[in-house]
């Protein structure tokens, strides 16, 4: 199961990513590869816009880390769209990826 976590203060300042969905098969699952693309393509439009230092990102086989340095609306904005995005993928599969809570 994917595991995700989001930290908010006023924004967005931390976002965890973790495990696998087992949806399917490796290769052909829909879920990881949804839940891949959703939080490599938010921290490469980051990247190129120029926001990496204001980020530390850490990214291994079935984890994604993201914790923002240098808060700003444009980063915001994208990574509400991932916490969005995470959401619905969690509404669409409940049995593969969940919010985890603090504590």
């Amino acid at each position: 199961m994917i595991k995700y976590h989001v930290r908010k203060d006023q924004t967005i300042t931390e976002i965890k990513v973790s495990g696998h969905a087992n949806y399917a098969k490796h290769g052909e699952d829909i879920v990881c590869a949804a839940v891949s693309t959703a939080t490599i393509l938010t921290y490469n439009a980051l990247e190129r816009m120029g926001f990496k230092d204001n980020l530390n990102v850490s990214v291994s086989d079935g984890f994604f880390h993201l914790e923002v340095l240098k808060p700003n609306e444009f980063v915001g904005y994208l990574l509400d769209n991932l916490e969005d995005t995470l959401h619905q993928l969690e509404l669409q599969y409940p049995k593969y990826i969940k919010y985890q809570k603090e504590g």
